[in-house]
């Protein structure tokens, strides 16, 4: 039996005050609904391992704080990530339309700026009955962005784990690609020993 590769990834959550980033991130990994609201400052993290075809995963996801007045220092922990989950609420309309301005913050931080950077945007809190944002308008602005997006219940475990699921496959794809374009500039750049002459 050949040992599981390992592999670890670092993925980001992000999104307006309020949406459900860290009530998503906690039903995920311990699948558990905390009815209180605390916001997050700056940042928190937590792991989960999973296994995805031969490859064992850990996911380090990092949930950021959606308040204004943190976005630049929450924006430092964008770096080095390796894919991103977009949240809004869709019973507030306003948390959907920052999600330009959220993604184009995260995409300015990623180095190289790509457009191949996995992310997949979840539209929270489903279960509730006062929605604001029709799911075609959410799918319209995804299909637009080539996003997969995903309707969610924190509370009610509706599709948490397939969205995080589907964007840890995604960075994983990527992350290979680029070890794969590291291998091939590397064999390049390696001096032929066929052309080496002894003295």
């Amino acid at each position: 039996m050949n040992p599981r590769k390992k592999v670890d990834l670092k993925l980001i959550i992000v999104g307006a005050i309020g949406v459900g980033k860290t009530s998503l991130l906690h039903q995920y990994v311990h699948k558990t609904f905390y009815e209180e609201y605390q916001t997050t400052l700056g940042a928190s993290i937590l792991s989960k391992i999973i296994i995805l075809g031969d490859t064992t995963l850990k996911l380090q996801i990092w949930d950021t704080g959606g308040q204004e007045r943190f976005r630049s220092m929450v924006s430092t922990f964008y770096k080095g990530s390796d894919g991103c989950i977009l949240a809004f609420d869709v019973t507030d309309l306003e948390s959907f339309e920052a999600l330009d301005i959220w993604r184009g913050d995260v995409l300015a931080k990623i180095v190289p700026m790509e457009q191949s950077y996995p992310m997949v945007l979840l539209g929270n809190k489903i279960d509730l009955a006062d929605r604001k944002v029709p799911q075609e308008v959410a799918q319209g602005w995804c299909r637009e962005k080539d996003i997969p997006y995903f309707e969610v219940s924190a509370k009610n475990d509706i599709n948490v784990v397939q969205a995080f699921e589907m964007l840890a496959s995604r960075a994983l794809t990527r992350y290979q690609s680029i070890l794969e374009n590291h291998l091939t500039e590397s064999i390049k750049l390696s001096p032929d020993p066929s052309r080496s002459r002894c003295c």
